[in-house]
């Protein structure tokens, strides 16, 4: 069987696409060294393919129908730089047994992002 071999890009929608790429770059340090044409080589590691149940308050909003999840290092350094920019970042975070530890980021246009420290 034929089968896809990872994530290959992530599209949204925006009110502002230059500053919402922006706050991505400043505040998460997404696509810092991108190439010509805008490819970012990430670092190899686990991904979660995971439908949830149509009416989950887990993603924030309920007009958000998809929630970006990336993997860092340190989430409460993570945590720390994103607050010091000023961002919407939860208070809580949440520790599973095996799998790791999670933070949310909200960014300038509503959508709630999860931040991922593997185990």
């Amino acid at each position: 069987m034929e089968r896809v071999r990872g994530i290959g890009g992530y599209f949204m929608r925006a009110a502002d696409p230059a500053a919402l790429g922006a706050w991505y770059r400043d505040c998460l340090g997404l696509g810092l060294d991108p190439d010509e044409h805008g490819v970012w080589s990430q670092e190899a590691g686990p991904t979660v393919f995971a439908p949830f149940e149509a009416d989950t308050d887990y993603f924030g909003s309920r007009a958000q129908q998809t929630m970006l999840n990336f993997r860092v290092r340190d989430l409460d350094a993570m945590l720390a730089q994103l607050r010091a920019k000023g961002a919407d970042v939860a208070q809580e975070t949440q520790d599973m047994e095996g799998i790791g530890r999670f933070g949310w980021v909200t960014d300038p246009e509503g959508n709630r992002v999860e931040l991922w420290q593997p185990a």
